[in-house]
């Protein structure tokens, strides 16, 4: 079914307390090619007819946030209450900031936004948020992520069970890869691959994140040696915990893996998120600063959720800022998260650091990231992470297109 037969079969709301732009916003979205739109003055009535006063149910509400009886926001947690498939279009004479701030309280009650509009509405801005509606679809019963025990972990851990899948780390002025970045897997012999909502608690509960660590070190050094070997020079990077780099031979025993794979520092980065450099001592900074002179990469990880301190990003010595997906997916449709892309992707630049964006979902993200200078892209637009001897073969079909 294409968009505008979707359109014509849907059933709008239309909450808007003024008569004229009641009117206004019934036409623009006759326009847009809705055929079905039931409309009313206020909150109350609203909330009474998405509570199923109406047949057939209501697929998207347009709702003004000064409504009279219960405002825009209240009937926002309303909705929410009501844990209905309501599909949310909200519009208001604010700012582009306050609205961008409706969207952000609007996923945290959970409610299924559409979009914003500021006023005036236009059937044209109507039509570029209703073109990205999907039906709901009946969500299937997801099995709880089984957990396992310190003593299961260590097992698999023991037995090799455990592996590096890679996602690709895209240069976006050329499109070619230039890096992997390491994600724990667990190839269980009775339950498949499992991701670490698995097994991530019951190592930090019992403070041997390390031996995951180490296992990642490995495995990644080794699948890089073997890249090498098949002709492709690729860079791996992969998360470490604090308290592994704080063991007094981790150095040692980093170095000694190098060596023991011919594998050079350069092609490995070590992740750090944000918040966990946060608290610092000069042992630590010491540490960091020997793996830059080592030549190891060093990266900041989840940048933008923490509460860093410029002038210690500045003191540093990250080769690479990794900004948070939460600034990164969707920052072409959203001046406000555009604004923070471009202010986190700036101090990279100025502290003449490579920037990494998280969490590029589609191509608007990738054009918009382009556009802006950054560095390096990562997300599902590009690929999934996925297993190691995968990588080879989606390599050669990524290269058909750059």
């Amino acid at each position: 079914m294409d968009t505008a037969q979707q359109l014509h079969s849907l059933h709008f709301l239309v909450a808007e307390a003024d008569p004229v732009q009641r009117r206004a916003l019934i036409e623009a979205l006759g326009h847009a090619g809705a055929s079905r739109v039931t409309d009313v003055p206020d909150g109350p009535t609203a909330l009474r007819t998405l509570q199923g006063g109406f047949t057939p149910r209501v697929d998207v509400a347009v709702i003004d946030l000064a409504l009279g009886g219960m405002d825009g926001l209240e009937l926002l947690r309303a909705i929410a209450a009501l844990k209905s498939a309501v599909r949310l279009i909200v519009v208001g004479a604010q700012p582009a900031g306050v609205l961008f701030s409706v969207e952000t309280l609007a996923q945290a009650h959970g409610v299924d936004l559409l979009g914003t509009i500021a006023k005036p509405v236009t059937t044209a801005k109507l039509k570029a948020l209703l073109d990205h509606y999907q039906a709901p679809r009946q969500a299937a019963a997801r099995p709880a992520v089984r957990r396992f025990s310190f003593a299961e972990v260590g097992l698999g851990l023991q037995k090799r069970q455990f592996e590096p899948f890679f996602q690709p780390k895209i240069e976006l002025a050329t499109g070619q890869v230039k890096g992997l970045e390491t994600f724990a897997r667990w190839r269980h012999p009775e339950h498949g691959v499992l991701g670490p909502g698995s097994f991530i608690d019951a190592l930090e509960q019992n403070g041997r994140v390390d031996f995951l660590d180490w296992t990642m070190i490995e495995t990644s050094v080794e699948r890089c040696r073997r890249y090498h070997d098949q002709g492709i020079p690729i860079s791996i990077s992969l998360n470490l915990s604090p308290a592994t780099l704080a063991h007094p031979n981790f150095l040692r025993q980093v170095t000694s893996c190098m060596q023991r794979h011919g594998v050079l520092p350069d092609y490995l980065t070590f992740e750090m998120t944000e918040s966990s450099i946060l608290d610092f001592d000069a042992d630590f900074i010491e540490r960091l600063v020997r793996l830059r002179m080592l030549g190891f990469g060093l990266a900041i990880d989840d940048y933008g959720t923490g509460r860093s301190n410029l002038q210690l990003l500045a003191r540093i010595p990250f080769s690479e800022l990794k900004i948070d997906r939460s600034f990164v997916d969707g920052a072409s449709k959203k001046r406000p998260l555009g604004t923070v892309l471009k202010s986190c992707l700036g101090l990279a630049h100025s502290l003449d650091r490579m920037s990494v964006a998280v969490g590029v979902e589609t191509r608007q993200d990738w054009d918009f990231l382009q556009g802006l200078g950054c560095t390096y892209a990562q997300g599902y637009h590009i690929a999934n992470p996925m297993a190691a001897d995968a990588f080879p073969g989606w390599l050669e079909d990524w290269r058909q297109f750059f």
